[in-house]
């Protein structure tokens, strides 16, 4: 699979260019181009968004109310098939897609000058892209104004529009900066949420899903108390986003959430562990095999995840949580749940060698231990 960060490309910088150019004629299109493309190969994906937008301010209006015509009259119809094609620009249509990312960072960047007629143009670019990176400096700076703007654009016809309601304000959202004023109190936005839940795009609702689940990393309470009232008579539409809002606290057997979902009890039975190889390389994995046997008389609701006690630098164990099998055990029965887990080299995690445990959970108790040698020769 091709790395994200080759979506922002020379065809983009010469895209940018070319329609920049045509809606502005003093637009410096070669000098844009040259300091566009110096270096941008050697960047990862945000930061490549970040230097073309530093291009763009270098030959740009520094005035925002002039600015904001220039950006608004490139842009092609507001289609985002166009987001997952390329530049998704052309030399008639304008610009979509990928090409739209530098721009909204510029918006805001200059836009803070003028925060009203900077939401007019995000509304604009999140149609042809999305402005969920850019709307963050403006809820930090002008809460009233953009909370005031976001409770009138849950009624707007364009979808793209409503989930920037719900995406942008995320506490937590992925390659943003952190909302530190909603996640100490997410108040201002649960309204937002709320009128947002049963929205017709299951792309709105599925915004809206992880924007609660955000809130539950930092207030678990707030959204056991928002499934709870929720779920009853729940269509399944929205069973599916509250199932899908749980799932930080499912997973780390929260007992409220858990008991919500039907997998409140202890596990009546026995419990068998296994986990082969014992002794891996890095790049190798194991499996984890599962024997369940019930000794209840009536069905139970199970679920099952597993924790793998990483070892640190200095020797000590660091617990990750993973997603294992959520199942319906009959009376009596029995059953067995294979998983191969792959211990390979990723970017947000560095291994040590070392012994490292595994702990098998069920409805968020602990009912089992192995162990596994981790070699990184």
């Amino acid at each position: 699979m091709e790395p994200f960060k080759n979506q922002l490309n020379a065809d983009v910088v010469h895209a940018l260019a070319r329609v920049l150019h045509r809606a502005r004629p003093d637009f410096d299109r070669a000098g844009f181009e040259g300091r566009a493309l110096d270096g941008l190969e050697g960047l990862e994906l945000k930061a490549r968004a970040e230097h073309l937008a530093d291009a763009l301010q270098a030959y740009l209006p520094t005035s925002y109310v002039e600015l904001a015509p220039v950006i608004e009259s490139c842009l092609a119809p507001p289609d985002r098939s166009a987001a997952d094609s390329g530049s998704g620009a052309g030399p008639a249509e304008g610009l979509s897609g990928w090409a739209v990312w530098p721009l909204a960072e510029l918006v805001a960047r200059r836009g803070l000058d003028a925060p009203a007629r900077a939401l007019e143009t995000l509304h604009a670019l999140t149609q042809r892209f999305t402005a969920e990176w850019a709307i963050r400096p403006f809820i930090e700076r002008f809460p009233d104004l953009v909370f005031a703007t976001l409770r009138q654009w849950t009624h707007d016809p364009s979808e793209h529009v409503r989930r920037l309601v719900s995406e942008g304000s995320r506490p937590r959202l992925p390659w943003g900066r952190r909302l530190a004023s909603l996640q100490a109190d997410p108040s201002p936005t649960l309204p937002l949420l709320a009128a947002l839940q049963d929205d017709p795009s299951e792309y709105v609702r599925r915004s809206v899903a992880n924007h609660l689940n955000d809130i539950a990393k930092d207030h678990p309470d707030r959204v056991v108390d928002w499934v709870r009232m929720q779920l009853p008579g729940a269509g399944p539409e929205r069973r599916a986003l509250l199932r899908h809002a749980s799932r930080t606290l499912v997973k780390s057997g929260h007992p409220a959430m858990l008991a919500l979902w039907g997998a409140g009890e202890d596990f009546a039975g026995r419990v068998q562990l296994s986990v082969q190889p014992r002794r891996i390389h890095l790049g190798e994995a194991i499996r984890i095999e599962v024997g369940l046997h019930s000794r209840a008389d009536a069905a139970q609701r199970l679920v099952v995840d597993y924790a793998v006690h990483h070892v640190k630098a200095d020797g000590s164990l660091r617990p990750k949580v993973f997603k294992g099998w959520t199942l319906e055990l009959a009376p009596r029965a029995s059953c067995t749940l294979s998983k191969r887990h792959a211990v390979r080299p990723v970017t947000v995690r560095r291994y040590h060698a070392g012994r490292h445990a595994l702990d098998l959970r069920i409805n968020g108790r602990v009912v089992a231990h192995a162990t596994f040698e981790l070699r990184l020769g």
